[in-house]
């Protein structure tokens, strides 16, 4: 990860993150508080865009103390955070509007955009075919179309020293709220790719997503990415209350935390891809850190219940998949999903260990850049273990549920 290293500040104050929070709940209102550059995101005036000033320092020891994150701030940790990005780092994020200059007529950049395509590397990301459906576009103006995209884009071949500087170092990490659990995924939850969580019930899946939804929010000081949060709940577990009573660990406007969320209520599989490309339109408007979908295979396993349907279930599944991958690239989001497991009839038969398997198949396996299980431990205390990772190495760690979300486990 090249990502540059920030520390978590012990000595920034409540009233520096309810500030923070507040000006993307309502900026008009906050005219001390400077609104947050966004990373990855177009703006119609960046000359009025600055980044939100670096928390002071606490003047007494009693103000270090009142720390949202007095579990980072106690263990010194150290976090992959985003730095200031420079304009080359926002190359590939180019309205759609601007192929007008190319001479796409504005008729057809709305048919795009009613198709959920709202930037040119969106465009990029659209196969000929698909571009070819939308009505109204004929195949001699998706060809015009797509070149104008890729004058505009950088989807051809770079060196790595190219990647590192336009690609890795606008990416950031979400803390999780744990120290153990942020060193476990190196730094917290990535941006530009997709984590997934499995595990039984009650191991604690939609309390990471709560937590997670307070903490993005954040300054990048806190851990966060001072960006907004689209929750998509497919099994009606999310809970205001909670968000609340989390939010109010951390001293600030429980209401203001709660303008910052987007939420949708998932009823089936048809219905998510419908959510997933209405989304986009939001995210073009305005900055994201977070998106949730909490549980990913819901949907899917009523919809689809026979063996005969499980070419369709698969093929939709992919095309969930592959437009949640898009989306983590294409606006810079930490992308989070829940899965859910079964029994493994094979190992049940034998006397090996028995651990339940994530659902999903290798559809849901191959996208997932994160894989990790949960399960049960005493009491409140759940045990994390990385599966699979293109950067991390297999180890696990021990954490508990509290009012603030999850923290280390007490030993």
């Amino acid at each position: 990860m090249a990502a540059v290293a920030a520390h978590v500040s012990p000595t920034a104050t409540q009233d520096d993150f309810a500030a923070a929070v507040a000006s993307m709940a309502s900026p008009s209102k906050q005219t001390s508080v400077e609104k947050p550059k966004a990373k990855g995101r177009p703006r119609k005036d960046k000359t009025q865009t600055q980044s939100l000033p670096s928390p002071p320092a606490a003047s007494s020891p009693s103000a270090s103390a009142a720390s949202p994150i007095d579990a980072h701030a106690s263990g010194d940790v150290h976090m992959d955070m985003a730095s200031d990005v420079e304009d080359d780092a926002d190359e590939d994020f180019q309205e759609i509007e601007k192929l007008q200059d190319a001479g796409i007529n504005a008729a057809d950049l709305r048919k795009l955009k009613e198709a959920g395509l709202n930037t040119a590397m969106a465009v990029i990301y659209t196969t000929k075919r698909d571009l070819c459906s939308i009505k109204g576009l004929s195949e001699q103006k998706v060809e015009k179309i797509q070149e104008a995209a890729r004058k505009l884009t950088s989807a051809g071949f770079i060196t790595g020293s190219e990647f590192v500087r336009t690609k890795c170092k606008k990416r950031f990490r979400l803390s999780t709220g744990s120290t153990k659990v942020d060193q476990l995924l190196g730094g917290g939850v990535e941006s530009c790719s997709i984590t997934e969580f499995f595990g039984e019930f009650r191991c604690g899946k939609t309390q990471l997503c709560h937590s997670l939804s307070v903490i993005a929010q954040m300054p990048q000081s806190y851990g966060g990415a001072n960006g907004k949060v689209c929750y998509i709940d497919t099994e009606n577990t999310f809970r205001p209350d909670r968000i609340t009573q989390i939010a109010q660990a951390f001293g600030v406007d429980p209401q203001q935390v709660l303008d910052n969320i987007i939420y949708a209520r998932c009823y089936n599989s048809e219905h998510l891809v419908q959510l997933l490309l209405c989304v986009a339109a939001k995210m073009a408007e305005e900055k994201y850190a977070l998106l949730v979908v909490d549980s990913i295979m819901g949907p899917f396993r009523v919809d689809f219940t026979g063996r005969g349907d499980l070419a369709e279930r698969q093929q939709l599944l992919s095309r969930v998949m592959s437009r949640l991958q898009k989306l983590s690239e294409e606006y810079n989001l930490a992308v989070v999903i829940t899965n859910q497991v079964m029994a493994d009839p094979a190992a049940a038969m034998s006397f090996a260990a028995n651990p339940p398997k994530p659902i999903g198949g290798h559809v849901l396996a191959h996208y997932s850049t994160t894989r990790i299980a949960l399960r049960k431990g005493r009491g409140e205390q759940r045990i994390m273990k990385i599966i699979d990772s293109p950067n991390l190495p297999e180890g696990d760690c021990v954490f508990e549920i509290c009012n603030k979300g999850i923290q280390d486990a007490k030993d």
